[in-house]
């Protein structure tokens, strides 16, 4: 049976819906296929939560094994430690005429969750092909596990897979991972009021609760009186750099009240290099300013037409990485092109 990389953009595809929220882990996905058919598609959620591999895993011996009572059991589980240890004892030759896809080579390292390197050589799948390899150390060599118990392990280099690793190789290398967050309406409206649907709000605030640094401008802060937090998911609020030339905010101005915040205020993005993972938030003046640092654009764009539009003149262009619909809302994740 050949190799179809249709399965690892699969895998891909589902993992960008948790891009960013699985920091300081990556966003992974994983597909099983038996004879060429999608038995199930498998994705990282959070940290410390069952790897791409595992979730993957679980499913599909809930759709192959015929035994009842060990599928019952099996879906009641929800830790790595305990799915692991089940799949060992329990899978016997389930997965041995199954492929594997994954878009980041298998940890081989023993953390907050197993190995999922280590799991794979016992349950002996035919093949397990990767589309990205580990470059963390303490991760890697995965494949060099999985070959020295002669299972047929397959770097099948993926542009899908590096686009989605990017932002983890990038904070977790020291170089910083920065992105602009811009919700929109179709005429390019960014300001007066509420534009993204709740669910898209409620996705910002997950965000915000895994992001280091949170930048904003200072016209923003002055006229809309933010808080910045990340209430909508019970979540921790974000260190604040506050881009301005001037420091004559008002203290009583919510974001200024957060517990546990150190807020900054600075004409220079000098401070950014503190941070491993940093959101902006703004509008054309932002998105003109750190041009020259932004990695990745979170796009929310409001299906209406509404208003005077807030970007003109405005010269930039991205190349797509992702798209999706969230409730109402066209989600775009893009690079500067």
């Amino acid at each position: 049976m050949e190799i179809n990389a249709k399965f690892l953009e699969l895998a891909c595809k589902k993992a960008w819906e948790y891009q960013g929220v699985t920091y300081p882990n990556p966003a992974v996905g994983a597909a099983v296929v038996k004879n060429g058919v999608l038995i199930s598609v498998g994705v990282h959620k959070r940290a410390g939560s069952p790897h791409a591999e595992v979730e993957a895993l679980k499913s599909a011996y809930l759709t192959l094994a015929d035994s009842a009572s060990k599928k019952e059991l099996l879906s009641k589980l929800q830790t790595s430690h305990e799915i692991h240890d089940f799949l060992i004892a329990n899978a016997d030759d389930t997965f041995r005429e199954c492929d594997i896809y994954v878009t980041l080579e298998p940890c081989s390292h023993e953390g907050k969750t197993p190995s999922c390197a280590k799991l794979l050589s016992l349950l002996r799948p035919k093949r397990v092909i990767v589309g990205a390899i580990e470059q963390n150390g303490e991760a890697s060599g995965g494949l060099d596990m999985l070959k020295s118990v002669e299972v047929d392990a397959i770097y099948l280099p993926s542009l899908a897979c590096d686009w989605l690793i990017e932002p983890f190789f990038r904070w977790k290398n020291g170089g910083g991972f920065v992105f602009f967050k811009l919700a929109l309406t179709m005429n390019g409206r960014v300001s007066g009021g509420k534009i993204s649907s709740d669910a898209s709000f409620r996705l910002v605030h997950e965000l915000r609760d895994k992001t280091d640094l949170l930048v904003i401008g200072g016209n923003t802060v002055r006229v809309d009186r933010p808080t910045l937090d990340a209430r909508l998911v019970g979540g921790k609020a974000p260190d604040l750099l506050i881009y301005s030339k001037s420091d004559n905010f008002a203290r009583d101005i919510p974001l200024f009240g957060v517990k546990d915040r150190n807020v900054i205020v600075s004409s220079s993005f000098d401070a950014l290099k503190n941070y491993n993972f940093v959101m902006i938030e703004g509008g054309k003046g932002m998105l003109e300013a750190t041009k020259n640092i932004v990695s990745h654009y979170l796009f929310f764009i409001s299906p209406e037409f509404s208003g005077d539009g807030d970007l003109d003149s405005l010269n930039l262009s991205f190349k797509i990485l992702h798209s999706r619909i969230v409730d109402k809302d066209l989600l775009i994740w893009a690079k500067g092109a």
